[in-house]
């Protein structure tokens, strides 16, 4: 089975840099993977984006050395499974809270005796390659994400669970159930520390941290502060980013106009 470049990146050392991809379409996936990237989501919880077409995006992604993740839209164990058996190399699972369903979660990602995966790798056997039913529960990473108050709470009994490799921050969420803004990127005294507390129950449990952040300089200060995977940016971020331009080019024909 062809590895999971992420774990050799972690084993080197090394934070995974994380592009995130909520528009539907391959060619958009396609360009995101050209960019350097470790690892790609594709995001189907808030993202516009189906089977048919992550499928698609998944297929697209393949042509580059990046590692496919897909967020499911919730806890359910057969869009889970789907998601594997399209090529996903890793799941991201939206509002784990307790360990339980944590556990539910690991186990839909795992073959048995480890989980009770559904065998059928209809698309994953065939791009992942030969030794996939013997390799992928040693391949494939699990993340759940703490991104309420009750998730913070049961953090370290989240991340005992077995099978459990690594834990997504959604910052938004997370503020919000603090009593917070749903603010990216926040400077917030008690949402970092909230963060810190995560790191210390991953660093205790021998299990990696993720965090969603939509700019290199907070990614930059989220790898200082010890996370091991960043997402840097998303496809619709960047669209947005490109209001600059317009913005400028509208002043400056103003500005010859009077």
């Amino acid at each position: 089975m062809k590895p999971n470049r992420m774990r050799e990146i972690w084993v080197q050392g090394r934070p995974v840099l994380n592009g995130w991809c909520s528009i539907g379409d391959p060619f958009v996936a396609e360009t995101m993977a050209s960019m350097g990237w470790d690892a790609l989501t594709i995001d189907l919880q808030h993202g516009l984006i189906g089977y048919s077409e992550m499928l698609a995006m998944l297929q697209a992604v393949s042509a580059s050395n990046v590692t496919p993740i897909v967020r499911v839209s919730w806890n359910a164990p057969g869009e889970i499974m789907k998601a594997l058996d399209a090529g996903a190399y890793g799941i991201i699972c939206p509002m784990v809270n307790t360990r339980a369903e944590c556990e539910a979660f690991v186990g839909a990602c795992r073959y048995p005796p480890g989980g009770y995966r559904s065998f059928g790798p209809t698309r994953a056997a065939l791009s992942a390659g030969r030794g996939y039913a013997d390799e992928a529960n040693d391949e494939i990473l699990t993340f759940a994400m703490i991104e309420t108050a009750e998730g913070l709470a049961n953090v370290k009994e989240i991340v005992a669970t077995p099978g459990l490799n690594a834990v997504y921050v959604g910052p938004s969420d997370l503020s919000l159930s603090m009593g917070g803004k749903p603010d990216q990127d926040s400077q917030e005294p008690a949402l970092l520390a909230a963060f810190d507390t995560i790191l210390a129950a991953c660093k205790a449990a021998s299990v990696r941290a993720g965090v969603h952040t939509t700019s290199a300089a907070y990614s930059q200060q989220m790898i200082a502060r010890g996370f091991d995977l960043v997402t840097v940016g998303s496809d619709t971020g960047y669209l947005r980013a490109g209001h600059r331009d317009a913005t400028a080019m509208r002043d400056f024909i103003k500005t010859r106009a009077e």
